[in-house]
C-alpha cells in the first residue's frame, strides 16, 4: 500500500485530520512536526508546511527524500479566480503554475528556468480519485446544516489550473491581472506549484485539492476562521478519507 503524504500550509487546515490518524507518532525534522500513522488501511504522513513556496518545497523534499513518501496530496484553502468558482467550492488541480515566476527575456514568462515547464502536471489517476473523493465528501457535507448556513449555496467540484505565488492575492486589481495573464486559472494560493516542481523532480505522484475560502478580491468575505474550522477542515478530512478508498 502506498505511503501517502498529506500536506497543508496551516495547522488549522490539518486540525480535523490529525485526530483521525490511528497509531500516530510524531517526529521533529527541519523545524516541522511530522505525524506518522494510518488512516484506515493506508499509511500516511501528515505535516504543516508553513506558508509560501520555499516552505512548501522544503517540506515536500523532506517527505520524499527522508520519509520516502510514494505520493503526495496537498490540501487546504485558496482564493477563487475562475468564473463560477464560488466560496465553498472545491478545486482539484490538473496542473500548477507559479504566477510570479518571470525570468524573461531569457526564459518565457512563468517557465521555471532549466525545466522547460511552466505548468507542472499532477498525477492523472491520483487526481481523479481525489476529485471523486471531493464529490462524495461534498455530497456528505451538503447534509450538514452548519456548513450550508455558512456557505449559503450548494458546493461544486472544479478541475483545472491552480496558480501559486509568494504574495497573498486580496484585491480586485490583482485578481483581474491574474485572470488576464492566465485566463484558465481557477484558483490562487501560495504553495502548490512549488510542491509540484519538487514532485516532478522526484517523479512522485501528486494531487492538489483546495477549498475556496474567498474570491481573492475586495468583496466581502465570510469569517475565515469559521470557514476553516466548520467547512474546510472537516471537508479536507472527508476528501482524504474518500479519496483513499479509490
Amino acid at each position: 500500500m502506498s505511503r501517502t503524504a498529506l500536506i497543508a500550509a496551516m495547522h488549522e487546515e490539518l486540525a480535523a485530520l490529525l485526530p483521525a490518524i490511528e497509531d500516530a507518532r510524531t517526529e521533529q525534522r527541519g523545524g516541522r512536526e511530522f505525524w506518522l500513522g494510518r488512516l484506515g488501511e493506508h499509511e500516511v504522513i501528515a505535516v504543516r508546511s508553513g506558508i509560501g513556496k520555499v516552505a512548501a518545497a522544503v517540506t515536500a523534499t523532506l517527505l520524499l527524500d527522508h520519509y520516502q513518501a510514494q505520493r503526495v496530496l496537498f490540501l487546504g484553502v485558496a482564493g477563487g479566480l475562475g468564473p463560477g468558482v464560488k466560496v465553498g467550492d472545491v478545486v482539484v488541480a490538473d496542473a500548477l503554475l507559479q504566477h510570479d515566476m518571470d525570468a524573461s527575456p531569457i526564459f518565457p514568462r512563468h517557465e521555471v528556468p532549466l525545466t522547460g515547464l511552466a505548468r507542472f502536471p499532477v498525477d492523472a489517476a491520483f487526481s481523479a480519485a481525489v476529485a471523486r473523493g471531493a464529490a462524495a465528501a461534498i455530497a456528505q457535507a451538503g447534509r450538514s446544516t452548519e456548513a450550508a448556513e455558512l456557505v449559503g449555496h450548494p458546493s461544486r467540484v472544479h478541475r483545472g489550473l491552480i496558480v501559486s505565488g509568494d504574495r497573498f492575492v486580496s484585491t480586485s486589481a490583482e485578481s483581474q491581472a491574474l485572470r488576464e495573464a492566465l485566463p484558465d486559472a481557477l484558483a490562487v494560493e501560495m504553495e502548490g506549484a512549488a510542491v509540484a516542481q519538487v514532485c516532478h523532480a522526484f517523479d512522485v505522484p501528486l494531487a492538489v485539492v483546495r477549498s475556496i475560502s474567498d474570491r481573492a478580491d475586495d468583496t466581502a468575505h465570510i469569517d475565515f476562521g469559521a470557514f476553516l474550522s466548520r467547512v474546510a477542515g472537516p471537508l479536507g478530512l472527508a476528501i482524504v478519507q474518500q479519496a483513499l478508498r479509490f
